[in-house]
């Protein structure tokens, strides 16, 4: 008796499990050592009723359409960058596009591509074919990017040089990508001197000390969520990315009974474990009878709207220091070191890669140090 022979298929309906319940139908997509992901826009909902199961019906034998018709234009070659004369013609936006949603989950390297697309679509209303990019492009949007302003923010506010050069390296990958597609025989970026790229400037890593954060913490703030979740962070370390995309489920009891957070980091998809002191569990909210998908602080507001209210908490606080969200992680590593914790355990506990990144944080200690030996007044 032949074996039977299975033909792996090249695309397949996969579902994504959303924080209400429901669940994203998308296609998975294989064709020539490349996978691709592409949202349908269509969802399967809870059923509670016979109403229910005939609508999920229905939208799967929708979701069957597409994908049937996915299949045919691989096989006619006009779907995906197969094609020659598509690869020729694509629009720098839509290739943007696809690097960013080649990725089904929200990872702050996707966030940074839509946002280079939101400043691209500024720079140039009218677009551009990707393989129009030239020096003089690229030049023109560093010019544009030295007044651009930030996305999410109410008030108009200019991003700043650090932001500016992450976007050009953005943008950097991008091109680079491009060139690995067969595209564009060559990144155009190359042909930029360092004297006209975007430079970064040095920042103080603004932190709370001890007393500072106990303050704080006494301190009123109008949004309660906001408030749990920068606490959390204060005796963590989570960045805002990891915060906004942590769920219950990332939480578990360990070996000897602590609680423990496990994730993936968004910033740079390694693997986090680490156990949560008890200051850092009294800023949970309170769970309740919510699945493990459930988003532990549902409802945050944006990243660039927190930077602009958390300062006026902190000068509440009587705390005269421009606190940002990231300021909590600086907080928590400064802690860290201040109460006698080595080096490589902080930078475990960051989830830094580089070790040599930690040690920024105990430069920052021993300056304290030296500044508050300098307040010693001459007595003798």
């Amino acid at each position: 008796m032949k074996k039977e022979v299975r033909i792996k298929e090249p695309v397949r309906i996969r579902t994504k499990r959303l924080s209400n319940g429901c669940e994203s139908i998308y296609l998975d997509i294989y064709m020539d050592g490349r996978r691709r992901y592409e949202f349908l826009k269509l969802y399967i909902i809870p059923e509670h009723t016979r109403t229910d199961k005939d609508l999920n019906q229905s939208t799967m034998k929708l979701a069957s359409a597409v994908k049937a018709q996915r299949i045919i234009e691989l096989q006619n070659g006009v779907y995906g960058f197969n094609h020659q004369q598509e690869k020729k013609d694509i629009m720098l936006i839509d290739y943007i596009k696809y690097l960013a949603d080649k990725d089904i989950e929200k990872t702050s390297r996707k966030v940074s591509m839509y946002t280079l697309i939101h400043h691209l679509q500024h720079y140039d209303k009218m677009g551009i074919r990707l393989r129009q990019v030239d020096k003089k492009y690229i030049l023109g949007f560093v010019e544009y990017l030295k007044t651009a302003t930030q996305k999410h923010c109410k008030s108009v506010k200019n991003i700043s040089a650090n932001t500016q050069v992450h976007y050009y390296k953005v943008f950097h990958h991008c091109l680079n990508s491009a060139v690995i597609d067969e595209i564009i025989t060559s990144n155009p970026m190359d042909k930029i001197k360092n004297e006209e790229k975007p430079k970064r400037r040095r920042t103080e890593r603004a932190f709370l000390t001890i007393d500072e954060l106990k303050i704080l913490s006494q301190t009123d703030f109008h949004n309660a969520t906001l408030k749990k979740a920068f606490l959390f962070s204060c005796f963590c370390g989570l960045r805002h990315s990891d915060i906004v995309a942590l769920t219950w489920g990332n939480l578990k009891k360990g070996k000897v009974g602590k609680m423990e957070l496990h994730m993936t980091q968004q910033k740079t998809q390694e693997i986090l474990s680490l156990p949560l002191s008890k200051e850092a569990l009294k800023q949970l909210p309170v769970r309740g009878k919510v699945p493990d998908t459930e988003k532990v602080f549902k409802g945050l507001i944006s990243l660039g709207r927190t930077n602009e209210i958390l300062p006026k908490w902190a000068a509440k606080a009587g705390i005269q220091k421009h606190i940002t969200f990231h300021s909590a992680r600086h907080t928590h590593a400064t802690m860290m070191i201040t109460l006698g914790a080595d080096l490589y355990t902080v930078s475990k506990l960051l989830g830094h890669t580089n070790i040599q990144t930690t040690q920024i944080y105990a430069k920052i200690v021993d300056e304290s140090k030296e500044k508050a030996i300098d307040l010693i007044p001459d007595i003798t």
